[in-house]
Order: structure tokens, then sequence, then C-alpha cells
């Protein structure tokens, strides 16, 4: 059974920075990829960084070179440390996984979710 949990959510300033945690649990970590979506009120759930099993990365173009997503296999954690925040990046942030290789910023492409963690940004 494929667990998901966020931490690290909060209200920040903008231009300053968070780190998001996904400890996840119940699959081999190796054999999955995983991603952190968002959603904003009103709007759809869109894809900000996944990452692939063999650690290759892909952002979405609105977080190049703010947000950087990571993996700790030891800790089977998955992290998204976001610089530079804007207003526009309050959402509700989710990590999601499935079975696979590739990165994939489709949210129908995963099957596995958390219950997700509130960024604010003001």
């Amino acid at each position: 059974h494929v667990q998901l949990v966020e931490s690290g959510g909060g209200s920040v300033q903008a231009g300053g920075s968070l780190r998001l945690s996904c400890a996840a649990s119940g699959y081999t970590y190796s054999r999955y990829f995983m991603g952190w979506f968002r959603q904003a009120p009103g709007k759809e759930r869109e894809g900000v960084a996944a990452i692939a099993s063999d650690g290759s990365t892909r952002y979405a173009d609105s977080v190049k070179g703010r947000f950087t997503i990571s993996k700790d296999y030891a800790k089977n954690t998955l992290y998204l440390q976001m610089n530079s925040l804007k207003p526009e990046d309050t959402a509700m942030y989710y990590c999601a996984a499935d079975y696979g290789l590739g990165t994939s910023l489709v949210a129908n492409e995963y099957n596995y979710w958390g219950q997700g963690t509130q960024v604010t940004v003001s």
C-alpha cells in the first residue's frame, strides 16, 4: 500500500524560500517516478516538477531556475526546494508517485497522491 505524506508548507513573503518534503512508503522507491503538483483555488492541478527513477528531472517553465526537486533514497523522502517565491506560487502542493520510467508533469499519469500541504506567498 503506497503512502505519501507531505510536510513543510506554510506562509512566506515574496522572495522567500520553503522546502517541501514527501515521506514515501509501501513500494520499491527506486522503481517509481515522482512529482510535485499544485492546485490553486479555481484552477486545475498543474505539474511543477518531476523526477525519474534514474534521477533525471523535469520542471514547469514557471518554476525553472527557482524550484529544485530531489530524492533521498536512504530516507525514502522526496523534496521540493522552492526559492524566490512569488504570490502566484500560492497553492496546495501535492506529492505524487507511480511505477515506471521517465518523468511526467501530467496528473492523470499518477495513481498515488498525498494529502497536500498549503503554500501561501504574500
